[in-house]
């Protein structure tokens, strides 16, 4: 049988999920009702340290409507198991109790669940638990936490998470010894969030006759949530169903389980009706976890021509009171990383995470994120420094295709990746020398313009553990109508609209005759859902697999129908017809009547039904994607306002399924990683208070902030299923360090040097006034 042509795949297919979404028909959490339903709503410390010494809630319980009150002692002790498939039951971890016992660690901490009938009595009965607190010395700031008095757990008495390392500093030793320059700088990173716009939220429904728990869930991965519920209660996984309909944004705030979704799955068992929790926004920005806030001490070695022999990073990381999940391994990504896409020879790294009376750490989109940060950072200031373009310096060391494969010092091996040229191709859509004569004519009339580039190389795709794999079931309906099931996972990364275009394409099917059922364990197959930029690559293998078992049945059956050869059946359009001859052929609902309703009439040996399961196992451990961002911006010295003017990404994904869906999630990523450099700040005082915990005090980026994304596509294709690899990480990754050089640029004139974040106009004004003397 010949291959069918592409129809679909690389056009802008417009989204199928729009229809519903942007008419305001979507179905979140919150919109999901069943009979008895019960709300739920949580008592939180309003200290970051405090010991628990009575918990009182009878005038709670007095409330017409209150049912329970749950405390630690009543939740806690029915944990069975309390790990992540996707990190392994025997990686070390950091505690995580459903439940705030005896002590709370932070402001928000978990100290009492109210059920009531409706979410405004649960509030109203919360503030009447009457708890009796002893507050005791808090550590906020996680620079100084280390063998602090003030412990955040007992079984880590240094309050030191966990700490990993490469080779020793004595690996690169020479190089750093013998090098012409070595620059180094600690640049310091402030904490952020996701922010979502769909906060987090879960209904969780027990149905105790069947001992079966049906969860509805704001989440990116509903069969990890499954799996996590059935080993917390200790009940089979077969008697828990997980159901995600539509989920407003993750960002890997929502892809695992945290403890007020445990409070929850454990509660569900114990009241007379589901329960639903809706998170409110203030819970989101206190509680649903932080990023970032971590700084490392980095340093480059390089010749006398400016290539670069060797790299070393010292990092730190805040993973606050309860990280989610273990926080050590994705920070040694930092350090395996640090090398960049860069000619690197040497390297060494090591990396700590500490404890602090603050928010937990969880994933958030590149969690290793800070690498990129502060190579790029280091890599302008050594060009500063060297009295070198930083164009220059770069184009010096970045790899170039033709290298390729390539292992970094730290053991990575890059390939299917083009940096240099990717990073050429940003260069000419900017027309660098022109925006540098530009520049120095602003300034000739005291306008202070700067550009700043940043380039990356991303894993996506870790085809390792829990991930490795991805399943697909594809049916072709008796109407003839094709549905595609697939584990899900959809948090407004078009994962609905690229599945339809790859079933489409790949069974030759008319793409308005495709759609896909994702999100219900009940009828899906196992997937470990959207993390790691993997939703694409992994996806399509499993449609690829399972649509060429099926793209079979249909050409026998078809020849058979037609009797026909079957290498000379092509399938186009939902119709199998006789390639050459101009006759219609027949209709996928005309197979799928006789597969279905006259099984006498199939070929010898074929079973009834149109339809096939398979699984995908990844081809490559990792996929590795790279980009570059070039930013230009505007200071204005008097009042430390920057002004974005132009953000251009070129990247390569490999070849793209749907080039709009590509650049929204460019955007997205890009626009948060603007606002983590220029606005957004998770602030707490000296006594762990957090301050920030509205709109009003924790800034987002607006469009008014955000200069009009434009794109570079090179599409070099990776070993994976059709070449493509992620991109979901990518703009949170690249923008940051492109922004901060472009202010460093424009502030160059003055000798400043930039190595903490964020840059709002008063550390601007402060920074200008340091220089100045």
């Amino acid at each position: 049988m010949t291959e069918i042509a592409a129809r679909y795949v690389g056009s802008r297919v417009h989204r199928v999920e729009d229809a519903r979404l942007l008419t305001g028909h979507g179905t979140f959490v919150a919109d999901v009702t069943r009979p008895r339903m019960l709300h739920a709503c949580f008592v939180r410390s309003p200290f970051a340290r405090a010991r628990i010494t009575s918990i009182d809630p009878s005038a709670a319980l007095g409330l017409p409507g209150v049912h329970a009150v749950f405390v630690a002692g009543d939740l806690n002790p029915d944990v069975r198991e309390a790990w992540y498939t996707s990190m392994g039951k025997d990686v070390p971890d950091t505690p995580r109790p459903p439940m705030a016992s005896g002590e709370v660690r932070f402001v928000g901490d978990l100290v009492a669940l109210v059920v009531a009938d409706n979410a405004y009595l649960a509030e109203d009965a919360a503030e009447l638990v009457d708890v009796d607190y002893e507050p005791l010395p808090a550590i906020a700031d996680y620079t100084t936490a280390e063998n602090s008095e003030a412990r955040v757990h007992d079984a880590y008495p240094d309050n030191v998470a966990g700490q990993l390392a490469g080779a020793p500093s004595a690996a690169a030793a020479e190089e750093f010894s013998s090098a012409a320059h070595v620059v180094e700088a600690t640049i310091h990173q402030q904490g952020y969030a996701a922010v979502p716009m769909e906060t987090r939220g879960m209904v969780v429904e027990w149905e105790a006759a069947g001992g079966e728990l049906t969860i509805w869930a704001a989440t990116q991965a509903p069969h990890e949530v499954r799996i996590f519920c059935a080993r917390l209660l200790g009940i089979p996984e077969h008697n828990v169903r997980v159901i995600m309909r539509d989920t407003g944004g993750g960002f890997g705030q929502k892809v695992v389980p945290q403890r007020e979704d445990m409070c929850l799955m454990l509660a569900a068992r114990k009241v007379p009706g589901a329960l639903r929790w809706i998170e409110d926004r203030r819970e989101n920005l206190l509680s649903a976890g932080k990023a970032r806030q971590e700084h490392g001490l980095a340093k480059l070695a390089f010749d006398a021509g400016g290539s670069i022999l060797a790299a070393s990073i010292d990092h730190v990381q805040d993973v606050g009171a309860y990280p989610t999940p273990w926080p050590v391994g994705s920070s040694s990504a930092v350090g395996m990383f640090f090398p960049g896409p860069y000619r690197v020879p040497a390297a060494t790294w090591s990396t700590k995470s500490v404890f602090s009376h603050t928010g937990g750490r969880t994933a958030y989109r590149g969690p290793w994120q800070f690498e990129s940060v502060a190579r790029e950072v280091l890599l302008d200031i050594a060009a500063r420094r060297m009295k070198m373009d930083p164009i220059t310096l770069r184009r010096k060391n970045l790899l170039r295709r033709d290298e390729l494969p390539w292992v970094n010092p730290n053991g990575m091996p890059y390939d299917h990746i083009a940096p240099l040229e990717v990073y050429d191709h940003a260069l000419e859509i900017l027309r660098y020398d022109e925006f540098r004569e530009w520049q120095r004519a602003a300034r000739a009339e005291g306008r202070y313009l700067g550009v700043g580039t940043s380039n990356y190389v991303e894993p996506t795709a870790a085809g390792m553990g829990f991930y490795a794999t991805e399943g697909a079931t594809i049916r072709i309906e008796p109407s003839g109508k094709v549905n595609v099931y697939v584990a899900g996972g959809s948090t407004g990364n078009s994962l609905e609209t690229t599945v339809v275009q790859l079933t489409a394409d790949a069974l030759g099917a008319d793409i308005t005759d495709v759609g896909t059922i994702q999100g219900d364990t009940a009828v899906t197959p196992f997937g470990a859902g959207t993390a790691g930029s993997r939703s694409a690559s992994m996806t399509a293998g499993a449609v690829e697999v399972t649509a060429e078992i099926l793209r079979k049945k249909i050409v026998t059956l078809a020849a058979h129908r037609l009797e026909a050869a079957e290498e000379d059946i092509e399938v186009v359009a939902s119709r199998a017809q006789v390639r050459g001859t101009g006759t219609p052929g027949v209709t996928f609902a005309e197979l799928a009547k006789v597969a279905y309703f006259e099984p006498y009439a199939l070929p010898p040996g074929m079973p009834a039904g149109l339809e096939a399961s398979s699984r995908y196992s990844a081809r490559s451990p990792i996929l590795w994607a790279n980009a570059a961002h070039v930013c230009t911006c505007e200071v204005d010295v008097t009042t430390g306002k920057v002004t974005l003017l132009r953000h251009i990404v070129s990247e390569d994904v490999g070849p793209m399924i749907n080039p709009s869906v590509v650049e929204g999630q460019i955007a997205g990523g890009t626009v948060q990683g603007i606002g983590g450099v220029l606005l957004e700040h998770l602030v707490y005082d000296d006594d762990g208070n957090p301050l920030t915990t509205t709109f009003v005090d924790y800034l987002l980026p607006t469009a008014a902030d955000v200069p009009v994304i434009e794109y570079g596509h090179l599409e070099v294709p990776g070993p994976g299923p059709g070449g493509y690899k992620g991109v979901g990480e990518g703009g949170a990754i690249g923008a940051p360090p492109a922004v901060i050089n472009a202010v460093a640029d424009a502030l160059a004139p003055f000798g400043a040097e930039i190595t903490r974040l964020p840059l709002s106009p008063s550390s601007i004004v402060s920074l200008l006034d340091e220089v100045r003397g």
